[in-house]
């Protein structure tokens, strides 16, 4: 097998993705998961080849997956070679207002949620809370009443058997619920299944510049229901999102604006994550580079070897193009606008790393530099990708109703999305997505049987032994706070190089998603962490620069403020017992 798997990510491996016999007894290995998979995807290019070809690109994608330069998403992984076989994270399903629609979209989230998938749903269609039932004489319940119902039933499924399932709900700003759905979380627990967002427009941005009135409408007619001030809303929306983190925004104008395919339909809710926006019944593939596999040794200093990622970017938009054509779809309504429009999602993992390899700390205008160099290469190089496999296989079914007809031929409507990579990077051993470094030393509850695992930062790790800074006061204090700032024994340079999230001004966190957001045709998913210490007024500043710089979505959580945090800074275990883990 090509890289070494840490003991945290093959605890997760056994939890999650290792097949299991009858008995529960864990019966493949790492690598033989690596060679399921390839086995499985390469069967794609038997439509295109011979068994020569097929049996070539098996030897290339084990190759990329077991060394872990490329991860696709955990269903992929999970669930390729097995007689579930269904392959995609993303999902959207419609919800019209009707209990026929509302109940048969229901029973699609269970088949979707149980083959693996996470759901995402625009709720604004629904009527009104209290709104008179043509023909029954009652009052409809309203849309939070059935975001309650769906997640009551995704409590009861655990995603493909590994994991419990994982939904989106959105309500636009114009709808009459929406200030009950802004507060539905306020109660600890609520709605555990779910995150919840506000599908903004411009207009009411604009209406709050102004500090004007907002209409909400109801949704059949389009009639004014009420008539509020747009900053009564917003002060629900930040002060809602200080106390419990929801809910995030989707900036709707911004994402249609993106829309690669106008004509089919408008976008109006994402995957659960936010970084995928979809059409009613339409589902994604996703996948991400480890950024650190692509350092090399330079004249000078460390250098990214692009020819290298070069590679590595077309084998993974070609592995993803194949996942459409071997996957299993669990509702035939998907796999056909699946098929239609053969949109992939390939991002990076392992930024914060890359940057702290290269020696260029996260909060400077140098990383934004190589952010928009990464990403412009990123961009380039999956479009070439997308362009040689569409005059080998045909471009998309769909492609005659894109933005791309008729000058530029592709195989895929989308090829990029920043995916937050909460599991794969674990398993990869790098860290998330795009994230600063969370902590240097840190625990993660929720992701292994119960189990609570425990970090300490393998970069910061290497760099305290090259610097030979090792010293017992300096790693126990990293290890208790899970940060070096005023560290006595570290210098300034290296407090500069591993600031935590908690370390660096949102407006970095902002400057880094608007940059990546820019050279990618999907979304990017990014959480802004902010200290207890953050205000409401922060909130509202940053969500107001996040749709001043055109991105499609924005999270926010401030620490400490819900009990069932995932992650946390520190390790439990005595620092005489915990010097074990930087050696």
């Amino acid at each position: 097998m090509g890289a070494s798997i840490s003991e945290n990510a093959l605890k997760v491996l056994q939890a999650r993705y290792l097949l299991r016999d009858r008995n529960g007894e864990v019966v493949e290995t790492p690598d033989q998961l690596f060679r399921r998979v390839a086995k499985a995807i390469s069967q794609a290019e038997t439509a295109w080849g011979s068994e020569a070809d097929r049996a070539h690109w098996e030897g290339v994608f084990y190759q990329t997956l077991s060394s872990l330069r490329f991860l696709p998403n955990s269903p992929t992984l999970m669930n390729a070679g097995t007689p579930l076989n269904q392959l995609s994270a993303c999902f959207v399903l419609p919800v019209e207002d009707s209990i026929e629609s509302i109940f048969s979209t229901l029973k699609d989230t269970a088949i979707i949620q149980k083959s693996g998938g996470g759901t995402g749903f625009n709720f604004s269609r629904l009527r009104p809370k209290n709104d008179l039932v043509a023909g029954t004489g009652r009052s409809a319940s309203g849309p939070v009443s059935f975001i309650k119902v769906f997640n009551a039933a995704t409590e009861q499924i655990r995603q493909g058997g590994k994991r419990r399932g994982a939904n989106i709900g959105i309500l636009d700003i114009d709808h009459p619920d929406i200030e009950e759905f802004i507060s539905c979380k306020r109660q600890p627990g609520a709605l555990s299944s779910f995150n919840l967002s506000v599908g903004i427009s411009d207009a009411f941005m604009t209406a709050l510049e102004k500090d004007d009135d907002w209409p909400l409408r109801h949704p059949a007619t389009n009639a004014v229901v009420t008539v509020v001030k747009a900053s009564r809303l917003w002060d629900a929306i930040v002060d809602n999102a200080w106390r419990t983190g929801e809910p995030g925004l989707l900036y709707l104008d911004a994402i249609n604006a993106g829309n690669p395919t106008p004509r089919l339909g408008t976008l109006e809710a994402t995957n659960p994550c936010g970084e995928v926006p979809l059409l009613p019944y339409e589902a994604c593939n996703l996948g991400s580079i480890n950024l650190t596999c692509f350092v090399r040794q330079g004249p000078r200093a460390r250098e990214i070897d692009w020819p290298d990622l070069s590679r590595t970017i077309h084998i993974a938009i070609r592995f993803l193009d194949d996942v459409i054509d071997c996957n299993r779809y669990p509702v035939e309504a998907i796999g056909n606008r699946v098929r239609g429009n053969r949109k992939i999602g390939l991002g990076i993992m392992g930024w914060a790393d890359l940057l702290a390899m290269l020696e260029i700390p996260y909060d400077t205008d140098k990383a934004i530099k190589m952010a928009r160099r990464l990403m412009g290469f990123l961009r380039e190089e999956s479009l070439a990708a997308s362009a040689g496999l569409a005059a080998r296989r045909g471009a998309f079914p769909n492609w005659a109703e894109s933005i791309y007809f008729p000058e530029k031929p592709l195989r895929n409507a989308t090829r990029l999305s920043i995916a937050p990579t909460g599991t794969i990077s674990l398993i990869a051993g790098v860290s998330s997505s795009i994230e600063p470094l969370f902590a240097l030393a840190w625990r993660r509850q929720g992701i292994a049987e119960g189990e609570e695992l425990e970090f300490f930062s393998a970069h910061f790790r290497e760099y305290l032994r090259h610097e030979q800074l090792q010293s017992d006061a300096l790693v126990g204090g990293v290890l208790e706070k899970g940060m070096a700032t005023n560290l006595q024994g570290l210098p300034p340079q290296a407090r500069r190089l591993f600031k935590t999230a908690l370390e660096i001004s949102p407006d970095w966190h902002i400057r880094h998603q608007a940059v990546f957001q820019e050279y990618t045709d999907n979304a990017v998913s990014k959480t802004i962490n902010l200290p207890e210490t953050a205000t409401t007024d922060d909130i509202s500043r940053i969500y107001r620069s996040a749709w001043q710089k055109k991105l499609k979505g924005i999270t926010v959580f401030r620490n400490n403020c819900r009990g069932d945090q995932v992650l946390r800074h520190g390790l439990l275990c005595a620092t005489e017992t915990c010097k074990a883990c930087i050696t």
